[in-house]
């Protein structure tokens, strides 16, 4: 990759006043732009806070800024690295020891690592980040999910973490980035966590030094990190909500990396010079959603209906094509105690109306589909499926909204159906199901509630033997497949594009890319 395309020529590295980085603030220090890179990514995400944070945008950052006590792992597959969800490896704990019965992890921090602002990462600071998680909006439920009781300073560079009972997900949420180590005496001196929203106090490998939603963000390198010191520079990400934008700027090399690419480009950007494409099955699913507490989606027959009436193949192909794969669980096929189990779900157009008229719907009915925008698939699905809808006289009323106001109105648990995706960053039934199937699920915006599941979710979570945890996590996976809350669609493929001579990509479940992994070879 020719150094000049990585950067736009207007490229600086912004300077930071104070001590902590103000991701709003600006600067004027220009210097080489030659181990910059430019991203483009499609939105510019909504808070720097990491217990809050919970689109890739601000995950991106969060990620780039703050360190955890823990990581995970990398492994090569077909000569591609990929994280190793189920492998965990030090960060800022060097090292730890579980009790006997598991329910008690010790954590030893290193000595050398530093917030940004030169204040040392000690057993304080970690009490004091886990005590905002536990308050925390957003990643409280996580708290829970690992089953966190107490967080204990034993001295000042170990950590006693106590939990309710045994919990296999424990050590696998504590990489996740909600779980950053925060300077919350910093965020103090700021005014409280409000502060945290738009500015930075981590450890982490780089400084975001410009955060405007709008347009664009920049990251500097942190060149007193105690890890590994990145090999880029400066990452500047653009963000562009139109594709076809995306996609122009990347074959012209105004770009180094691009995001959300639409399958449709796909197979063109493969044969552009100068472009790589990396595609590879994920996690990543794709669902339409009904409401279980709104008429008539409250009736499982009409959901079974839907599912009956959705052109599974016209999607993969003409949407996708073949940048994913068939969906046929609530949970991804690549998640281990994944069972389709219950699934009897293809397009069938007479199915789907012998189900309706069991449901007294035989003359079909209308309903308010809400489509949020910022995603080309989203659309032509939607498209095809209102179709196929229609001859089984269902109406369905597609309503678009713009992203922010399509994630708050979920928020709501009022929206009567809709299409989104999910990723789980930790690659298990029991956080995928939790956040998203359980009663009590943060995630269940289509407010479905079954006791079957609810139980074997409960019971596999203090299970320490994995056989017998995923055969109750089978039995909540029939349980949903049967009874359909959602219409699964597909499952992704990630696909990262970036101009050749960028090295170092590691595909995660959670489809962060860290740039600190990132290298360009001149």
């Amino acid at each position: 990759m020719k150094r000049t395309i990585l950067a736009f020529a207007t490229a600086t590295a912004l300077a930071v006043s104070g001590c902590a980085a103000n991701a709003n603030s600006s600067g004027a220090a220009k210097e080489d732009a030659g181990d910059t890179l430019v991203a483009a990514y499609s939105e510019g995400g909504k808070t720097l806070d990491p217990a809050e944070a919970n689109d890739v945008t601000s995950d991106t950052f969060v990620t780039a800024a703050y360190d955890q006590l823990v990581t995970y792992g990398r492994t090569e597959v077909n000569g591609k690295s990929q994280a190793k969800t189920d492998e965990i490896k030090p960060m800022l704990a060097e090292s730890w020891q579980a009790n006997a019965a598991s329910t008690s992890y010790t954590f030893k921090l290193r000595t050398d690592a530093k917030f940004q602002d030169g204040t040392a990462v000690d057993a304080d600071a970690v009490v004091k980040s886990f005590d905002h998680i536990k308050a925390s909006s957003s990643a409280s439920f996580l708290y829970k999910m690992a089953g966190i009781a107490k967080v204990t300073k034993v001295d000042e560079h170990t950590v006693r973490i106590d939990l309710t009972a045994p919990n296999h997900l424990f050590l696998q949420i504590l990489p996740m980035y909600s779980f950053s180590i925060v300077d919350m005496d910093q965020v103090a001196k700021n005014g409280g966590v409000k502060w945290l929203a738009t500015n930075t106090a981590g450890s982490g490998p780089y400084k975001l030094t410009k955060w405007d939603p709008s347009t664009e963000a920049t990251m500097a390198r942190n060149d007193a990190y105690w890890g590994d010191k990145p090999k880029l520079r400066q990452v500047d990400v653009k963000f562009i909500a139109e594709a076809s934008n995306r996609v122009q700027l990347l074959r012209k090399g105004e770009v180094g990396l691009a995001l959300e690419v639409p399958p449709k480009d796909v197979q063109s950007l493969k044969s552009a010079d100068g472009v790589v494409i990396d595609s590879r099955a994920s996690n990543k699913i794709l669902f339409f959603a009904m409401n279980n507490k709104i008429k008539p989606f409250d009736d499982p027959r009409v959901r079974q209906a839907v599912s009956y009436a959705i052109p599974y193949d016209k999607l993969l192909n003409d949407v996708m094509k073949g940048e994913a794969s068939p969906m046929k669980s609530a949970v991804a096929s690549s998640t281990p105690g994944f069972t389709d189990a219950g699934y009897t779900y293809t397009h069938d157009l007479d199915k789907a109306r012998a189900l309706l008229a069991q449901a007294g719907l035989s003359k079909g009915f209308s309903f308010d589909f809400t489509l949020g925008s910022g995603f080309d698939d989203w659309n032509d699905d939607a498209v095809l499926i209102q179709a196929e809808l229609a001859k089984i006289g269902v109406k369905m009323n597609i309503k678009k909204m713009a992203r922010p106001q399509f994630l708050e109105a979920l928020d709501t648990r009022q929206v009567q159906s809709y299409i989104t995706r999910w990723t789980s960053f930790v690659n298990d039934p029991g956080y995928h199901l939790g956040l998203l199937l359980t009663s009590q699920g943060s995630s269940n915006y289509a407010n479905f509630s079954d006791p079957v599941v609810d139980k074997s979710w409960q019971q596999a979570a203090t299970e320490p033997d994995a056989a017998k945890r995923n055969k109750l996590y089978g039995v909540a996976q029939q349980e949903i497949n049967t009874k359909a809350p959602w219409a699964y669609l597909y499952e992704y493929n990630i696909v990262v594009a970036h101009r050749a001579g960028l090295d170092g990509y590691t595909s995660y479940p959670d489809g962060i890319v860290r740039f600190f992994q990132l290298s360009v070879t001149k």
